[in-house]
């Protein structure tokens, strides 16, 4: 039988994973500690269907602890830690699974709120976060990859009030001893984050139709999508690299913008000539995007994210992209590789 505190827990769960501006597909993560368990939101599945079906996955705490302390490399594999008698659902665990457990409190709700991501990738995201989380117990954490790095990156400046964290490239992670009041919390630091979003011309329409004739590619059905390419500002930063881990997963690394006079189908002929992997987004600047036609729910959710997160960021702002090491590291890892195959598989929509 669940408790009181873990059905609470995948009601807010299943709430903000529904909201587009706080969790973007099968991103993001929640959890709670009782009675030497961690429940945690299982890799590849969406927060958003919390109470569609089982989600969360019992890690062993204690020896995750012990190992974490020990900064083994077993720490990596919250697999490992999982209590296979109580997981009949065969899950595996987020692969934020330790950011989870080295937060002492009972309730952890780990988020990629744009407003947070769009503070967080610029240089001087730490004296932003500063300025405006005044009173808050937080710490502002540089990027690292998910995983053990960033676990090693967390335990170096968590403090004993620390309840909330600023993730550098990625995004934010709040505590509590209750799901209220982790709510509540989260609640408060994204409105404390939130900045005003540029306006975006409307996409040309007709000009997209003609630019997608007898390629792969469509127009998206969420015309929100073409803000990051009929806003040129936000073009510009795309066209820069890659911000955050989902989006590397989801999308690629970085985004590929068609040059004047590139269609749908050159831009695929040129790539296929290169054996290069074809983009599940193509930008247009001043025009508007396209998607392919097979793209997953998860690119999807991420493209929406490049929109609303780029719209955030401002026009003078000085970025931190990704490097293509950290690019390579995210595509090449194993934890990371299992949740493509899952989203490709269509397994993370269920």
């Amino acid at each position: 039988m669940r408790s009181l505190e873990l059905e609470a827990l995948l009601d807010i769960s299943a709430r903000g994973g529904a909201d587009p501006l706080l969790v973007q597909g099968a991103g993001g993560n929640t959890s709670i500690k009782e009675v030497g368990t961690l429940w945690i939101k299982a890799s590849g599945l969406w927060l958003a269907h919390a109470r569609q079906r089982d989600v969360m996955v019992p890690v062993a705490l204690d020896p995750l602890l012990e190992a974490l302390d020990r900064m083994d490399p077993a720490a990596e594999k919250a697999q490992d830690f999982v209590i296979s008698e109580m997981n009949p659902s065969g899950l595996r665990p987020s692969i934020e699974t330790t950011v989870h457990a080295l937060m002492p409190q009972k309730v952890v709700i780990h988020v990629h709120c744009v407003e947070t991501i769009a503070t967080a990738v610029q240089t001087i995201g730490a004296a932003i976060a500063a300025e405006r989380l005044t009173g808050i117990p937080h710490v502002f954490v540089p990027y690292a990859r998910p995983g053990l790095p960033l676990a090693k990156a967390i335990a170096e400046r968590l403090q004993e009030k620390t309840s909330v964290l600023i993730l550098g490239n990625h995004g934010l992670a709040v505590a509590a001893e209750t799901v209220a009041d982790a709510a509540i919390l989260l609640t408060e630091v994204s409105r404390r984050l939130t900045t005003q979003r540029r306006a975006a011309p409307s996409a040309d329409l007709a000009a997209l139709s003609r630019l997608a004739v007898d390629s792969g590619y469509c127009l998206p059905d969420d015309a929100r999508l073409h803000a990051v390419a009929t806003d040129l500002e936000s073009c510009r930063i795309a066209a820069g690299g890659s911000l955050y881990p989902d989006h590397v997963i989801f999308l690629g690394k970085g985004s590929v913008i068609a040059a004047p006079g590139e269609t749908a189908v050159s831009i695929e002929t040129a790539r296929n000539e290169r054996g290069e992997t074809l983009p599940p987004l193509l930008l247009f600047p001043g025009k508007g995007v396209l998607v392919e036609k097979t793209i997953s729910a998860g690119a999807l959710a991420m493209a929406r994210c490049l929109a609303d997160v780029t719209a955030r960021i401002p026009a003078n702002g000085r970025l931190r992209y990704l490097s293509d090491a950290e690019n390579a590291e995210l595509l090449g890892w194993d934890a990371e590789k299992y949740r493509q195959k899952l989203n490709r598989a269509g397994q993370a929509l269920q």
